[in-house]
């Protein structure tokens, strides 16, 4: 696992708890990252919505310097699947 996903589970793992539907943040060249109802973690399974972007843009959401849904709508950040459930960790991460 690389130094980007690890740092990126982590701090994901203080914003977000109790989700109930599953998601995968994708960082090109880097790997996936899981969220459900059992927590955050590395790996690439089937997902309800997959949100990808650089690793520049994830940190920048994780640290509350990019807004996700700005990220969104400036083409950083491509959403795939379940829009609603890309609006709650958004919220979750803002």
């Amino acid at each position: 696992m690389s130094a980007v996903i690890e740092t990126a589970v982590a701090k994901l793992a203080e914003k977000i708890s109790g989700f109930d539907g599953v998601a995968k943040f994708v960082i090109p060249g880097e790997g996936a990252i899981m969220v459900d109802g059992a927590g955050v973690r590395a790996g690439d399974d089937p997902a309800d919505v997959t949100l990808t972007a650089e690793a520049g843009v994830f940190q920048d959401m994780l640290e509350g310097a990019l807004n996700p849904t700005t990220a969104f709508m400036t083409g950083k950040l491509s959403i795939d699947g379940n829009m609603g459930l890309a609006m709650r960790l958004g919220a979750a991460l803002a």
